[in-house]
């Protein structure tokens, strides 16, 4: 979740937007990404990314040596990528100036939201290209997205996880590992097909709360949590919104009274009661939430602020939810 600038939805001539050859390895790799071309003479060797979400791929892709810097975390890196993201320097929690990234002379930028690589973010996509480095952002952030208002903007389209796929693939292809990518996206599916076989959440309400005590950003309809809830055939309790993270009262949110909730257990520490435990002792303290239903019988799902984020962990969001609503005898 990050505040978001105006960039023209992403288009392609294919699946991928690829207008390279098509065999996966010819070069250079051309693609139309959030409303630019981007052309990639050669396999990066000496790549910056700048969010989270974008370096848990290129880890996931076995990539972890031609990763020159990460920044941005919200959380741990996923299990099983450890020892990988330990050998990667941070050169920031959250956005680094553009001075430090072009300090790590990258051949490739690549993030996961457009506002990274916006105005007032570490620097346009412009001055990046300008010095002969292409720029990536992921596509789930532009396609069929409004970013030109405040706040994270809105979806005018639900989000699927074919955007997060077609990010897999062409990063994959960019690199020259496009068999990596096609077999990452297969174990991703198979994922979701193992963690929703048989349920059925219908009838049941969840409320995302990724993050704040004072404003909470709760989820809209359509973004990650969108793809958790359709998957199990639940509802979200602020699905009658657009917007991505929308901030709402508490009050608003009691009378909600969703029967779930999904929580954000962050480990950042720029927005109030980032972590779960934070989140739970608010809840069960505030007079207008500690006698929702959710809260009396304590049933609270937690996820990595990456898993409500459109990301590869967004599965994992899938899995975690789906666990919480049969362990609470939810999940038909």
């Amino acid at each position: 979740m990050t505040a978001l600038v105006l960039l023209t939805a992403c288009g392609g001539t294919g699946p991928t937007g690829a207008t390279s050859d098509g065999s996966g390895s010819g070069r250079p790799v051309t693609l139309k990404n959030c409303g630019r071309t981007v052309t990639v003479d050669s396999p990066p060797r000496h790549a910056v990314s700048l969010d989270q979400g974008s370096t848990e791929i290129l880890l996931s892709l076995g990539l972890a040596d031609r990763i020159a810097a990460t920044s941005t975390w919200t959380d741990p890196v996923m299990k099983g990528l450890e020892k990988e993201e330990a050998k990667i320097p941070r050169i920031a929690e959250n956005r680094p100036s553009s001075e430090k990234v072009l300090a790590q002379e990258p051949d490739f930028v690549s993030a996961s939201f457009a506002s990274t690589l916006g105005k007032g973010g570490v620097a346009p996509r412009e001055q990046f290209e300008d010095l002969g480095v292409p720029t990536y952002v992921s596509p789930a952030d532009c396609t069929a997205k409004d970013n030109s208002g405040g706040g994270d903007g809105s979806r005018t389209e639900p989000l699927t996880m074919a955007g997060v796929y077609t990010e897999v693939r062409e990063l994959a292809r960019v690199f020259g590992v496009p068999e990596r990518g096609d077999a990452l996206v297969a174990r991703l599916e198979s994922r979701i097909t193992a963690a929703t076989d048989g349920i059925d959440a219908s009838g049941t309400t969840l409320l995302y709360w990724f993050a704040n005590s004072e404003a909470p950003y709760m989820a809209g309809c359509c973004g990650a949590p969108g793809i958790i809830t359709r998957e199990l055939g639940a509802r979200n309790a602020f699905d009658d919104t657009r917007e991505e993270w929308p901030q709402i009262n508490w009050e608003t949110v009691a009378d909600r009274d969703p029967d779930v909730l999904v929580i954000g257990d962050l480990t950042r520490k720029s927005q109030t009661a980032e972590s779960a435990t934070k989140k739970i002792a608010f809840l069960e303290s505030n007079p207008a939430t500690k006698n929702m239903d959710a809260v009396r019988h304590k049933r609270y799902v937690l996820l990595s602020g990456q898993a409500m984020n459109p990301s590869i962990r967004t599965v994992e969001g899938v899995e975690r939810v789906a666990a919480g609503l049969r362990s609470f005898g939810l999940a038909g």
